[in-house]
């Protein structure tokens, strides 16, 4: 299949060359008539009333020069066109066949990225002949499609979940209110039981779309403040938040929190400490314990968030930074949406910074995040 711009591109790259070889044919003309006409510059004189015979025909000696110039010259018009034409139509010619040959992968290319769709990006280039620059960009193309179908597989995946997510609180209140209304004898204390029900559900839709916004604006975007920020500060004000729940639950908080500085934006910086903690509480056990360390550096300052809880699977742990993804059934809350981690990877990757996380001997989670000082 030739497709319009490959075309062009072969008339185009086809009249170059044989713009050049046309150049270069006069060229050698012109240097050819010249080394003929100084030769002929050459001509011995010849004695007064002398006749030689050039071609058959008697010519005085005297204009014997001049004879055989205006001989050379037709001659070289009549032979130097006939071969300017043949090699300017065969250059015109190898030209238009090799530069076929040549841009076939670049069709192959264009074709390809012609065809694809969000439906059919498993296509692929795949190997070509040639060796260049055109394989290297078969090659580079290709890459660039396995990140796009790994980047809408992902979007797939994300719409998906959060769908199912938001679908469990309005079913819920959808089953309250059906059920309410066709007990015709409910009473004042089954409203408000309904009604309590219904604002836990709508709470916890609010909480997922607050964090669907929170994780829309940071995954990506570039920071909007740059000013130092104490992460003893920021911990204190989240553990604040927290404090409340994790004492009704029992559970013992150690922390080795010194004065880190860290340059960035201070409201996504305190959502990535309170996210961190939010997780240690809520998918903590009754009981548990969870220690909280910072730490100055000359480049960066780490934040550590280590809690008890279930035990969770090592080659599962990369997996709990991408949305709704849990570490099992230990450490999921009801209230939860699976967002916490994801919210802090893409907020941390904002700032420049780097997170991982580790998975505690007896059960738990470890969580390190490391941020630039300046």
């Amino acid at each position: 299949m030739n497709l319009p711009g490959t075309r062009t591109l072969r008339a185009r790259i086809t009249l170059l060359a044989t713009v050049l070889v046309a150049a270069v044919s006069l060229l050698l003309l012109w240097l050819a008539w010249t080394l003929v006409r100084d030769s002929l510059d050459t001509v011995p004189q010849m004695p007064p009333g002398s006749v030689v015979v050039v071609d058959g025909v008697q010519v005085d000696a005297s204009a014997l020069a001049e004879h055989l110039r205006v001989h050379a010259r037709d001659r070289m018009l009549l032979f130097g066109s006939i071969a300017f034409l043949l090699v300017v139509a065969a250059a015109a010619i190898l030209a238009w066949t090799f530069t076929s040959r040549v841009l076939l992968p670049l069709r192959e290319i264009t074709g390809t990225a012609r065809r694809l769709s969000v439906e059919s990006l498993g296509e692929r280039i795949g190997e070509i002949r040639s060796r260049d620059e055109l394989a290297e960009l078969a090659s580079t193309f290709d890459d660039m499609l396995d990140r796009l179908q790994a980047a809408f597989d992902a979007q797939r995946h994300f719409v998906a979940n959060a769908s199912h997510e938001l679908r469990t609180p309005l079913s819920v209140i959808r089953t309250e209110l059906d059920v309410t209304l066709a007990d015709d004898n409910a009473d004042e204390a089954e409203l408000r039981r309904m009604g309590g029900v219904v604002r836990d559900a709508t709470e916890r839709a609010g909480q997922l779309v607050n964090s669907l916004l929170l994780l829309a604006r940071t995954d990506g975007a570039g920071l909007g403040v740059h000013e130092p920020v104490d992460l003893a500060v920021v911990v204190d004000r989240a553990w604040r938040a927290v404090q409340r729940e994790a004492s009704q639950r029992g559970i013992r908080a150690t922390f080795s929190v010194v004065s880190a500085s860290a340059f960035g934006d201070p409201a996504l910086l305190e959502r990535i400490a309170g996210n961190l903690l939010e997780n240690a509480v809520r998918h903590n056990v009754d009981g548990g314990w969870l220690e909280v360390v910072t730490q100055p550096g000359p480049r960066w300052s780490m934040l550590r968030v280590r809690s008890s809880g279930g035990l969770v699977d090592p080659a599962a742990v990369p997996e709990l930074f991408e949305p709704f993804r849990r570490a099992g059934v230990a450490r999921t809350a009801r209230s939860g949406a699976g967002l916490g981690l994801s919210i802090v990877r893409a907020a941390v990757a904002a700032h420049g910074g780097t997170v991982t996380a580790e998975p505690i001997v007896g059960g738990g989670l470890g969580v390190t995040v490391h941020l630039p000082v300046h």
